[in-house]
């Protein structure tokens, strides 16, 4: 996700417009509080949010018509520094979901990572996600046969060294999804991008797959 190469083509960014300006978080008494996007934090990469209770189920694929996303999910955990494990980098086509985050559909912020493009110059998974609007659709696919839709509530690109950890990952009082990538800048220098940007989705209903 944060590892690229500076490629001859150059992602969507999403405008002001599509801008997700104020997310709600679940406070201690359950109580929705606006946190604003793009607050301080001190941490640039997620840290391992609040252990969910025992899945039922877990995702297996995830579909996005706007941006031609189709594909299974993989199940990540955490690096030994504490932060996200990200796709390989072999496969920028395949997204994964942080299996210590929700499954998406159970009250929270479930989170779904992908690269925005590999080392060979190929497109990844989530190349486009800046270009998602409000009220596009977002369906992941479940093993217990059935499917979860969210709709896109807004789309923010935040530099690294000022994500919004709360607002990103902080509990939340009904189901969520966060799509997460690289985006901004690429830097020559580290071959890292300097951004990440976030998909923020509501959970609207779920049907048999």
């Amino acid at each position: 996700m944060a590892v690229g190469i500076s490629s001859q083509h150059h992602a969507p960014q999403p405008p002001a417009s599509a801008g997700l300006h104020t997310p709600y978080l679940a406070t201690a008494t359950g109580a929705g509080t606006p946190a604003p996007v793009g607050g301080p934090s001190t941490i640039s990469l997620a840290p391992k949010p609040p252990s969910p209770t025992a899945a039922a189920v877990t995702p297996t694929a995830i579909t996005i018509p706007a941006i031609g996303v189709h594909h299974t999910l993989l199940s990540l955990g955490q690096n030994s520094d504490g932060t996200l494990e990200v796709p390989p980098m072999s496969d920028v086509a395949a997204p994964g979901w942080y299996r210590n985050s929700p499954v998406p559909g159970q009250v929270g912020p479930a989170v779904v990572l992908g690269h925005i493009d590999g080392t060979t110059g190929a497109k990844g998974v989530f190349y486009a996600l800046g270009a998602l609007r409000p009220g596009d659709t977002v369906d992941v696919t479940r093993d217990d046969g059935t499917v979860a839709v969210f709709r896109i509530d807004g789309v923010n690109t935040y530099a690294k060294d000022a994500f919004p950890t709360l607002t990103v990952y902080g509990n939340t009082t009904n189901s969520q999804l966060r799509l997460i990538t690289c985006g901004g800048r690429f830097d020559r220098t580290t071959r890292h991008y300097l951004d990440n940007t976030v998909a923020y989705a509501t959970l609207t209903s779920t049907h048999p797959s």
